[in-house]
């Protein structure tokens, strides 16, 4: 039922999201529709000492790690709340609290990184894994093969978590690799490859929590192909009308994640459509409290791009900063 309720407000929230992008109140989103299941399980197999390195579909997974809903909407709306300061694209969440690295736009950068920081645990005697989440996209990009070689070598403790949705933005998985599956890739890096049902929660959450296992035992890292489909667009700067017929997402939508672990709460009699229906009522109140929480919150102050870069500021940057406020309206130099 946890699960189930984080799910739905997943769902929920690419919903909102997707129609507060439409009306020019959010900048950009990636939804990750059809694709919950996968995040969910995979999430509830690591444990809070294991680091994330994300794509840009993972919110699922912060949200079952404890991110606040207002926290991910400051970051959509990029005001003062923001923990990123604005300083990355919509949906590019970062929270370093929960070990959760920072999300990038370049297809598989976050795949060398996983294996760098498993490397150092490794050598730091911490009993942790690392998880990198990439797409069907990522595993025909140069830090997808040198990732993998590395992690092979030095016996890393990384999952390489691939989810297969079928399409890298309007280019077909078959015409990316004649592999028979992305998990066989695995092989030649001489650690093991599992194909698994992204659509079930339970199958998932085995396949990572038996990676894991193998990581922190010293018995290497693991690629796992997660097979899924993406039902929304690639991002909201997609139209997937353009590369993909409404019967083929028809088909797809009959293996809808959360529409199968409704059957399955039903068939067990955890959940009636009562309880189904109020599930989806308070996500969706909790959703538009956060957005309105997040539209009152005060704009960003231009001058915080000053901040952070430096411990102590250098002179140029000081020189900079006072030349800033006073071109910017209403300001005027301290």
């Amino acid at each position: 039922m946890e699960a189930y309720r984080t799910m739905v407000l997943a769902r929920a929230l690419d919903e909102r999201c997707l129609t507060l992008q439409r009306q020019g109140r959010i900048g950009f989103y990636a939804p990750h529709t059809g694709q919950e299941a996968a995040l969910l399980g995979s999430a509830y197999a690591m444990t809070a000492d294991d680091w994330i390195f994300p794509a840009y579909r993972e919110l699922t997974v912060a949200l079952v790690r404890g991110v606040s809903l207002e926290s991910v909407v400051d970051q959509l709306y990029g005001n003062a709340r923001d923990v990123v300061k604005g300083r990355q694209m919509p949906n590019h969440f970062a929270f370093r609290d929960i070990h959760f690295v920072s999300a990038s736009s370049p297809i598989g950068t976050q795949i060398p990184q996983a294996v760098g920081a498993a490397m150092a645990a490794q050598r730091r005697k911490q009993p942790i894994a690392t998880i990198a989440y990439f797409g069907d996209g990522a595993t025909s990009s140069n830090d997808f093969h040198a990732g993998m070689n590395f992690a092979g070598v030095f016996k890393a403790p990384t999952i390489f978590f691939c989810q297969n949705n079928q399409w890298a933005i309007s280019l077909p998985r078959e015409r990316q690799t004649k592999s028979a599956t992305l998990a066989m890739k695995a092989e030649a890096y001489g650690f093991p490859g599992v194909v698994v049902d992204g659509n079930d929660l339970g199958a998932v959450y085995g396949a990572v929590r038996d990676a894991r296992r193998r990581a922190v035992a010293g018995e290497g890292p693991t690629l796992i192909e997660a097979q899924v489909y993406r039902l929304g667009p690639h991002s909201t700067s997609d139209d997937p009308k353009r590369y993909r017929s409404d019967a083929e997402v028809a088909a797809a939508r009959q293996q809808d994640p959360v529409l199968r672990l409704k059957g399955e709460l039903l068939a067990s009699k955890l959940l009636d459509d009562a309880t189904e229906t109020r599930i989806w009522e308070e996500a969706r109140a909790r959703i538009a409290k956060a957005v309105e929480s997040a539209e009152a919150a005060p704009a960003l102050d231009p001058l915080s791009f000053f901040s952070d870069v430096y411990a102590e500021p250098t002179p140029r940057l000081t020189e900079e900063r006072l030349e800033c406020e006073t071109t910017l309206p209403g300001r005027s130099p301290p």
